[in-house]
């Protein structure tokens, strides 16, 4: 079992949109003989970009999970690869994939550098303590420059980048690398699309500068051992490549390095290198720590070991449709083995579910597993109710995993069938887009009876209307889009709420007095606190108070937006013998919410988004301009490779058709990134103008 998970790699390929992941992705596949042929994402024949959206658009949209062997010293690897999105828009797919990843690998545009996204993905692996190698891509671009993205990983990503090759040559010239660690360079060959390379000496025009880092990563190797460094005063050139390999290992996984290669996907340079880095320098599964739940009947902390023999527990952290065999849910297994056919428990419903079939994936293609153990991630059919960031688990010895957290929609739009025959088959429809997608939702407006749709960019809704059509055959209309809009309660107040309800037989009653105020900074959602002395209000309905002013945050009182945040503290109340029950006080916490809410102060929050703007020099002024007017905060304007890059916080209500201005302002030359920052009060010159545009009344 110890060899097994020691021969085992999960890592995920993670990057900024254009770096290269799928292309990059698609050569893996190729040198380790699970295609035949390359794939290219821009003729739209990627294996890994296998839904029509991604292959017309030529961008990853889902992230897609395979399965490939690779040898290193003789020793044959199993390599489960994630290829995650780079577009911000679905975000989601780099969340769930790096919570269930033991390391990454983030590509880098050898011209681009770090750019937003980039940022993002690396903060998202921080999140999850993933240790990550570097891969520096497109060496063969115009403008290409590897020594600029090293201090940029440094810089901007406050990384330890450690180089263990150089390029040789760049731009059109670039035809392979020196590895510093065996110190000898590495040419691949055109004609055999990159299948065979070369290994001989160091191009002498390169001599001093590999020595010089070469030296380096030797000094910082045997540092970190006594031993080594002995060995070093002895005889400068006695360490060994299998030493260094060890050393370097031990770094990373403690993340205090970040190993740094790099080629160009593309011209079919730099793969095998980087394959063998996946395999030397990231984690196996057996090397992640145990992971801690909570039992939900002791409510006690407990720890699952990343071997077969614990109890099984794994997490589900995707859900999908498959045309051929129905629903499938993507799982890591954490501990034990999963069998075939079996019954397992869903601690997230509390009900049985049995496995019927166990798949392992190839992107959209299966193949059946009889089995599955600790440190494999495959899909599983035949269950009933299963849903992203579930716990599934041993029936006997059950345990809730922490969950996955899924990002706040920013953009909303109103939908409809265009036929009255497909109302149901929408909602179907939509139902299942929200299984396979969390940071999508839907939602019916109580005041005009539409249903409307968020997600989190204009590019994401628009595939979602794209897949309706296709894949569910349902054609809608839509509305304008609109922001998607939270309401805070801004001051504090005490407020007694008393429910009566009396019907010719036992009646309904209760009666809480309740402070309300905004939540302590950094809390999202509802923070509850319960200081009833002296059991005024029975234990029992505490929970009940809980849900019902949980529920009423749902639906504010200035538009019927969702609260972000709100405190409250039940001080005191009162309970009947025979009328009061637990859903008397949950709906005594509803009426008391919006009573109380109505007679304190409310804002609108609107979503604020982090942009940066990359444009030649003699556009700079117009561009600031125009953010001027969109009540952007430009934050700075930096230099990269000829180009001014203006960074700036702007409202989403501002951005709608950005691109297109941008396009012309700039004719054609620029272009921009945006993603989510965080919600801000809106100005309350624009809230009254806001709320009767959303209520349908004309604003004059």
């Amino acid at each position: 079992m110890l060899a097994r998970l020691a021969h085992t790699r999960n890592i995920g390929i993670m990057a900024h949109i254009d770096a290269g992941k799928t292309t990059t992705t698609e050569r893996i596949l190729y040198y380790t003989g699970q295609s035949y042929k390359i794939g290219e994402v821009h003729e739209g024949t990627a294996t890994m970009d296998f839904m029509i959206q991604e292959q017309e658009r030529g961008i990853t949209i889902s992230s897609a999970a395979t399965t490939v062997s690779w040898d290193v010293d003789n020793q044959k690897y199993k390599i489960n690869i994630i290829d995650t999105p780079g577009h911000v828009d679905f975000t989601i797919e780099v969340e769930r994939s790096l919570r269930v990843l033991d390391g990454a690998v983030a590509l880098f545009c050898a011209v681009g550098g770090v750019e937003p996204q980039s940022e993002t993905v690396w903060r998202q692996a921080d999140k999850y303590n993933i240790p990550r190698i570097c891969f520096v891509n497109k060496m063969d671009r115009a403008g290409a420059d590897f020594f600029s993205v090293l201090s940029q990983i440094k810089e901007k990503l406050g990384a330890n980048p450690v180089p263990l090759q150089l390029p040789i040559g760049e731009e059109d010239n670039f035809i392979g690398v020196v590895d510093l660690i065996t110190n000898e360079a590495i040419i691949w060959d055109e004609e055999s699309n990159g299948m065979t390379f070369t290994k001989g000496t160091v191009p002498a025009d390169m001599l001093e500068m590999v020595n010089e880092y070469r030296f380096k990563l030797i000094e910082g190797v045997v540092e970190e051992s006594e031993e080594l460094f002995e060995k070093y005063l002895e005889n400068h050139n006695s360490i060994t490549p299998d030493e260094m390999y060890g050393i370097l290992r031990k770094a990373t996984l403690e993340q205090r390095i970040t190993p740094v290669l790099c080629g160009a996907s593309f011209k079919n340079k730099g793969i095998q290198p980087l394959l063998d880095a996946i395999v030397r320098y990231l984690p196996t599964p057996a090397e992640m720590e145990s992971i801690k739940g909570i039992n939900p009947y002791t409510e006690k902390e407990e720890f699952r070991h990343p071997t077969d023999t614990d109890y099984f527990s794994a997490l589900a952290f995707k859900i999908a449709t498959d045309p051929f065999v129905g629903r499938l849910a993507f799982i890591k297994v954490i501990s034990g083995k999963l069998l075939s056919g079996s019954y397992v428990l869903n601690t997230a419903t509390g009900k049985k579910e049995r496995i019927s079939r166990i798949l392992q994936m190839h992107a959209n293609k299966q193949t059946p597993l009889q089995q599955v153990e600790a440190g494999d991630i495959a899909a599983i059919i035949g269950f009933k109710d299963i849903k992203t960031g579930d716990t599934i688990c041993d029936e006997k010895h059950p345990i809730v995993l922490d969950s996955i957290e899924f990002p706040e929609p920013v953009i909303s739009i109103a939908v409809e069938p265009k036929t009255q025959d497909d109302v149901d088959k929408l909602d179907q429809s939509l139902l299942k887009l929200v299984e396979e997608d969390p940071s999508f939702a839907v939602r019916v407006d109580e005041e005009t009876g539409q249903t409307v749709i968020s997600g989190m960019g204009e590019l994401h809704l628009e595939v979602i209307a794209d897949r309706l059509k296709r894949e569910f055959k349902v054609e809608i209309n839509k509305g304008n889009p609109q922001v998607a809009y939270k309401e805070a309660f801004i001051s504090t107040m005490e407020h007694r709420e008393v429910y009566k309800k009396q019907t010719g037989g036992r009646g309904r009653f209760a009666d809480i007095l309740f402070e309300m105020r905004p939540a302590d900074a950094g809390i999202r959602g509802l923070q509850f606190i319960n200081d009833v002395k002296g059991g005024n209000i029975p234990k029992e309905y505490i929970p009940a108070i809980e849900k019902g002013f949980r529920t009423a945050m749902q639906n504010g009182v200035l538009a019927g937006f969702a609260l972000e945040s709100l405190k409250v503290r039940i001080l005191d109340g009162s309970a009947h013998p025979v009328d009061s029950d637990a859903l008397a006080f949950e709906i005594c916490a509803k009426v008391g919410f919006r009573n109380a809410a109505k007679l304190g102060k409310n804002v609108l929050l609107e979503p604020i988004m982090r942009l940066e703007v990359n444009v030649p020099d003699e556009y700079v002024g117009e561009i600031t301009s125009d953010l001027n007017k969109r009540r952007a905060s430009v934050e700075g304007i930096d230099v990269k490779n000829r180009y001014q890059i203006v960074k700036a916080k702007v409202p989403m209500a501002e951005m709608f058709g950005y691109v297109t201005v941008l396009r012309t302002i700039t004719s054609g030359r620029g272009n921009s990134s945006m993603e989510f920052s965080h919600y801000a009060p809106l100005p309350a010159t624009l809230t009254d103008e806001v709320i009767y545009k959303l209520k349908g009344y004309l604003v004059k």
